[in-house]
C-alpha cells in the first residue's frame, strides 16, 4: 500500500516564506506584499510573486530562496516559482509602505532624529591626501565583519573614491522615487560614482545641486530601518557639503582624520570648529600615515613628522582612537576594493583600524529599538 501523501497548508507555506527576504530591501517578501498566489497539489507548490522592477537584478537569488524554503515543508518534492512585475501602483504601495516604517511623523526618515537607534557619523579631514575615505572604507568594513548593519554615504562630490574602494559596483535600483543603495559584504553605499556612466567622468556643479544630490542621498534612499552605523565621507574643507550635512542630520556625530603634520592637525581643527558651530559632537581623532617601517622589527621612519594626532585630540578633548601607520596593503586594497580590515587582517595597520572601530562603538553606542 501506498501511504498518502500530506500536503502542507497554504499557511504554512507562507509563514516559510516569511523567511525569505528580498535582498535589497532586506524585508520579508511576504511582509512587502510580494506574494501574490500560492498553489498546492500532490507534492507539488507553485509559487507566483511579483518583482519590484522588471530588470530586478537580484531575480535569481529570489527564486532560489523561495525554493530552497518551500522544499523544506514536508510533503513538498516540486516547487515551481513564477515571477511577475509590479504594477506602478503596487509600487507606489510599496514605497509608502517603506517609507511608513522609515518616517517620522514629521515627514523625516526616522535616523534623522534625536530618539532614532541609528547612528551618523561624519568623517573629516579639513584638508584632502590624509586618508580619510580609506580610514572611512576600512572602519565601515570592520563593523560589518563585526556583524553591525552599516552604510557609507560618499558625500565627496567631486572626488568620489568609496566605490572603487569598498569594491562596489553598478547602478541602484530606483523604485519610483526611492534609490536602493548598492551593497557589498553587508555594507550599503550611495555614492555619485553610480549616477555617472564613468568613474573619470567630472561633476560641474554649483553649490545648490550639490546640495540637492547630497540630501537625496539623505532621505530619498531606502536605508533600511535596521542600519545600525551611517558613515558620511565628508569632501575635505568647511564648504557648502560639510554645512547641508549638519543642517540635515543635526545628532550626527565627527570623526576626525589626520596626518601627523602640523599643517594637516591645524587645517583638521578648523573642522572641528565647524563642528562646534552647527552643534555637531566631535566623538574622536584617528591619526593616518603616523610613520613607515620599512623592514619589521626595524626603526620606524617618521615621514611625515609625529604626534600631530595626539597633539589634536587633546586641544579638542577627545580621544585618539589610532595612529595609523604607512602600509603598503592599505594603498594597495583600496585600489582593488579590498580594505586592510578584510584583505590582511593581521597587519599591523588593521589592527589598529578594527581597534578604533570598536572604540568607537563604545564611544557612540546605537540606540534601543522600539
Amino acid at each position: 500500500m501506498f501511504r498518502r501523501r500530506h500536503d502542507p497548508s497554504k499557511e504554512q507555506v507562507l509563514e516559510a516564506l516569511r523567511d525569505v527576504q528580498d535582498p535589497e530591501l532586506h524585508k520579508s517578501i511576504v511582509d512587502l506584499d510580494m506574494v501574490r498566489e500560492i498553489t498546492i497539489g500532490d507534492g507539488r507548490v507553485v509559487v507566483d510573486a511579483l518583482l519590484t522592477i522588471s530588470g530586478c537584478p537580484l531575480r535569481e537569488t529570489i527564486v532560489a530562496s523561495i525554493k530552497e524554503k518551500v522544499r523544506g515543508l514536508p510533503g513538498v518534492e516540486q516547487v515551481e516559482v513564477n515571477l511577475g512585475v509590479m504594477s506602478p501602483d503596487q509600487r507606489q504601495a510599496l514605497v509608502q509602505r517603506l517609507r511608513g516604517g522609515e518616517m517620522h511623523p514629521a515627514k523625516i526618515p526616522a535616523f534623522l532624529t534625536a530618539d532614532s537607534p541609528t547612528r551618523v557619523i561624519a568623517v573629516a579631514s579639513g584638508k584632502g591626501g590624509v586618508g580619510k575615505s580609506t580610514v572611512t572604507a576600512n572602519l565601515a568594513v570592520a563593523l560589518a565583519i563585526a556583524g553591525r548593519r552599516v552604510g557609507v554615504i560618499d558625500a565627496d562630490v567631486y572626488g568620489f573614491s568609496i566605490p572603487r574602494m569598498l569594491g562596489v559596483t553598478g547602478q541602484p535600483t530606483a523604485i519610483d522615487q526611492m534609490l536602493i543603495p548598492l551593497e557589498r559584504d553587508g555594507i550599503r553605499v550611495m555614492s555619485m560614482g553610480f549616477l555617472l556612466p564613468d568613474e573619470s567622468e567630472a561633476v560641474v556643479w554649483r553649490g545648490p545641486m550639490l546640495h540637492k544630490a547630497l540630501v537625496t542621498f539623505i532621505t530619498e534612499v531606502h536605508w533600511g530601518d535596521d542600519l545600525e552605523y551611517l558613515f558620511i565621507d565628508l569632501p575635505p574643507g568647511t564648504g557648502d557639503v560639510s554645512l547641508t550635512i549638519a543642517q540635515t542630520l543635526p545628532h550626527a556625530s565627527m570623526l576626525i582624520v589626520t596626518t601627523p603634520q602640523p599643517a594637516a592637525s591645524s587645517v583638521a581643527q578648523r573642522a572641528a570648529k565647524m563642528a562646534e558651530k552647527v552643534n555637531m559632537e566631535v566623538v574622536g581623532v584617528i591619526e593616518n600615515m603616523s610613520g613607515f617601517t620599512p623592514v619589521p622589527g626595524g626603526p620606524t621612519i617618521d615621514v611625515f613628522g609625529r604626534g600631530g594626532g595626539l597633539r589634536l585630540a587633546e586641544q579638542l578633548g577627545v580621544p585618539l582612537l589610532g595612529e595609523v601607520p604607512i602600509d603598503l596593503a592599505v594603498r594597495e586594497g583600496s585600489d582593488v576594493g579590498e580594505p586592510v580590515v578584510k584583505a590582511h587582517p593581521n597587519s599591523p595597520a588593521a589592527r589598529i583600524l578594527r581597534e578604533a572601530a570598536r572604540r568607537l562603538v563604545e564611544l557612540v553606542p546605537i540606540g534601543v529599538r522600539a
